[in-house]
């Protein structure tokens, strides 16, 4: 009986997009980051390249989220009351390839902090650390239009990652983007064909569509995970397909999304034969980035510093095999 040697062949190649900027470049940064690139799926190197592995972003937030578990706050350790020394320590002993922080003080929710404060925390960690940077707005579309652009032109010439660019603020953030020279998120609310959209508005808008990375909200491993690795299973093939609006990196938010679901945050008596959350925890954020790195994530933010060293093993491992 003749065995055949069955490989997919696809007809098309992921963007490779870099982030941050050298001082040949522009920029302050020692080093920068590249994703994308692929012209296969994650890890199938016998069928297609796959020049650059996924990137681990530490998760960096300017103000502690009041709900996060004290299993997490502790395990960052007292750094995480000062973003710049959580930054550095997550650089320093985390070995992560880029810092997220997330803009959480300005939400008019909470803190409601001003774009003054937002830029100037910008400039701070970007004076701290030497990797390359993502800023993520805190969520609320009125107060991110006024603080994006000011940690826009704070970071210019850094080339960072902005966002989130949806389909109610594409224009601002086209034009940051564009006038600060950064690369955008598009996000969206785990649809495809909005996601589509997103890049395609983006586009319109004059913004170049090979500097965009993908984004669909992630959900961690609770209700909805199955749907969202689809979403990112089939943005991947698309673009492998052909399809330049679909062939763009993506980002799973995970970091910021795990710390929100009860398998992660409830307390042992809570779920009793669950295990300890203080194990439970990092490992729930650990297992989404697993899944999410074989559906198509080129970049992944993660908050735990174990759940980090267990994605750069899973990484490593996959890679390898």
């Amino acid at each position: 009986m003749q065995i055949v040697d069955i490989k997919e062949k696809w007809t098309n190649r992921i963007n490779a997009l870099t982030i941050g900027a050298t001082n040949a470049e522009g920029g302050t940064r020692a080093k920068t980051v590249t994703v994308g690139g692929e012209t296969t799926l994650p890890f199938l190197t016998f069928e297609g390249d796959i020049p650059n592995p996924p990137a681990l972003a530490g998760l960096v937030v300017d103000v502690v989220p009041e709900d996060w578990p004290d299993v997490l706050k502790q395990a960052i350790g007292k750094e995480i009351n000062s973003p710049v020394e959580w930054a550095q320590k997550a650089v320093r002993d985390w070995k992560v390839d880029l810092i997220c922080l997330k803009l959480l003080g300005p939400d008019p929710l909470g803190r409601n902090l001003s774009a003054d404060h937002a830029a100037k925390t910008v400039k701070d960690i970007l004076n701290a650390v030497d990797v390359p940077l993502i800023l993520w707005g805190c969520g609320d579309l009125e107060k991110d239009n006024e603080i994006l652009p000011a940690c826009s032109q704070a970071a210019r010439g850094e080339n960072c990652l902005i966002g989130p660019a949806t389909d109610k603020n594409y224009r601002t953030l086209a034009a940051i983007g564009k006038a600060d020279k950064h690369k955008l998120i598009g996000e969206a609310p785990v649809d495809i064909n909005i996601a589509k959209q997103i890049n395609i508005l983006l586009q319109d808008a004059g913004f170049d569509i090979n500097d965009v990375v993908m984004c669909q909200v992630t959900a961690a491993l609770g209700y909805g995970f199955d749907y969202v690795y689809t979403i990112f299973e089939r943005v991947r093939i698309a673009g492998l397909k052909g399809d330049k609006h679909m062939a763009l990196p993506q980002i799973a938010n995970i970091g910021w999304e795990t710390w929100k679901v009860k398998e992660a945050i409830a307390d042992d008596d809570v779920l009793p034969g669950w295990g300890k959350l203080a194990q439970r925890g990092p490992r729930w954020e650990a297992a989404a980035a697993a899944g999410y790195i074989q559906a198509g994530a080129d970049i992944l933010t993660l908050a735990h510093p174990e759940s980090i060293a267990i994605t750069k093993q899973t990484i490593s491992e996959l890679s390898e095999k």
